[in-house]
């Protein structure tokens, strides 16, 4: 079993303060301050461009991809870190639709806006007669038909929680003759993910939710072994050539998940993703799992107990949900704004949702505990009808 008050002494992490949005962006690892430093004084500050070739930067990529692809049930050599995830959601869907002359590309209205919007101007930008078909979460799998191109979903909802049956859904896929396309964002380095037991087709995550590589850490890229020899990316850059360093006037994709790789790599940020990486290490996601459960069912019991007024907006059966719980609350954002201020970081999304993160590598039941408390103390004393919390940020 995973000894967690081991892994929170990994964590920077601010006193007093019950972080639950980890979800959203992780807590700095203390291997990543000396990591950086390191890069920016002895690789980068000492080697100069020789780091290259000396500090295996030009590797980086592939490196960070496997330490990823561990803990979402990847291969090596099928996963590359970089870009955004915005970006990478451009590449693997414009591979995908290379693969298929159907026209369809199936999502629904729990994914992330980001990759809606992709989809969106991609089809507008091929204009060849791609379109968007969003559908509620629950009538995803009777969607599934024979014009189905990509299936493009959010394996854990940004809003609710709700967790997707990704093996179900691909093999539902499949059947109709329809290729996968998941967003991992929610659930790499929450929750056990088997991409090669789903037979998942492509897959995209960041590195800053649960994987703690920092803000606006890069992103990661999977593409199916099988596939990756089949595909010619869109965004065809010279580190995605099969020889950069050549210089041909004239493209030629490089063997593998290499040839989607685009420019060059974000060194600094790359290293600090691979050392906050660090702290997986020896980690069985089933125990992950495993506790983030019983986190998040505690902070249930605790809020309802405690905080009539919040409405539990996450499914209630803990097998059909991420690890997050929302609360609704007419009051959302100023209640939030409110119990920020009392420390306990959450956050807030539009409409009315009040959403909590549970990270069990620096959250304990205490935590739990000590956070319902003092969202309680919140919720009874109204605090967030004060008019400094009424004020909108433009991060909620």
């Amino acid at each position: 079993m995973t000894d967690f008050t081991r892994t929170r002494a990994l964590f920077d992490l601010p006193e007093n303060i019950l972080y639950l949005d980890g979800n959203s962006l992780g807590p700095l690892p203390r291997a990543v301050r000396a990591r950086v430093a390191d890069e920016i004084t002895h690789q980068w500050g000492g080697k100069l461009i020789r780091a290259w070739n000396e500090s295996g930067w030009m590797e980086l990529p592939g490196k960070v991809g496997d330490r990823i692809g561990r803990l979402i049930g990847a291969p090596k050599g099928s996963v590359v870190a970089g870009d955004s995830t915005s970006i990478n959601v451009h590449k693997a869907l414009t591979a995908a639709l290379s693969l298929t002359e159907r026209k369809i590309i199936l999502s629904d209205s729990g994914n992330f806006p980001t990759d809606l919007y992709i989809a969106q101007g991609l089809a507008a930008a091929l204009d060849r007669g791609h379109e968007l078909k969003i559908v509620a979460p629950e009538e995803v799998a009777a969607a599934i038909d024979g014009d189905v191109a990509v299936l493009m979903l959010t394996e854990v909802d940004y809003r609710t929680g709700r967790l997707h049956d990704m093996a179900a859904l691909t093999a539902r896929a499949h059947a109709a003759g329809a290729l996968t396309l998941w967003d991992l964002a929610h659930s790499a380095g929450a929750l056990p993910v088997d991409l090669t037991g789903a037979k998942a087709d492509f897959a995209v995550g960041c590195g800053y939710k649960y994987l703690n590589g920092g803000p606006g850490a890069p992103a990661f890229l999977y593409v199916r072994p099988d596939l990756q020899e089949r595909i010619a990316p869109a965004l065809s850059g010279w580190l995605g050539h099969a020889q950069p360093f050549a210089f041909d006037t004239a493209y030629r994709p490089a063997a593998g998940i290499e040839r989607m790789r685009v420019g060059t790599p974000p060194i600094l940020s790359l290293a600090a993703l691979d050392a906050a990486l660090s702290a997986f290490d020896g980690i069985d996601m089933a125990d992950i799992r495993a506790r983030s459960i019983e986190l998040s069912e505690l902070f249930i019991a605790e809020i309802e107990r405690r905080c009539p007024d919040l409405e539990l907006a996450s499914p209630r059966d803990p097998a059909r949900r991420g690890s997050q719980v929302s609360f609704r609350f007419a009051h959302g954002y100023a209640a939030m704004q409110a119990a920020i201020a009392a420390g306990v970081i959450g956050d807030f999304r539009a409409p009315d949702i009040m959403r909590f993160g549970f990270t069990p590598l620096y959250l304990s039941p205490d935590d739990v505990r000590e956070a319902a408390s003092r969202i309680e103390t919140m919720m009874t004393g109204r605090h967030w009808q004060r008019p400094e919390f009424q004020i909108r940020a433009r991060v909620t």
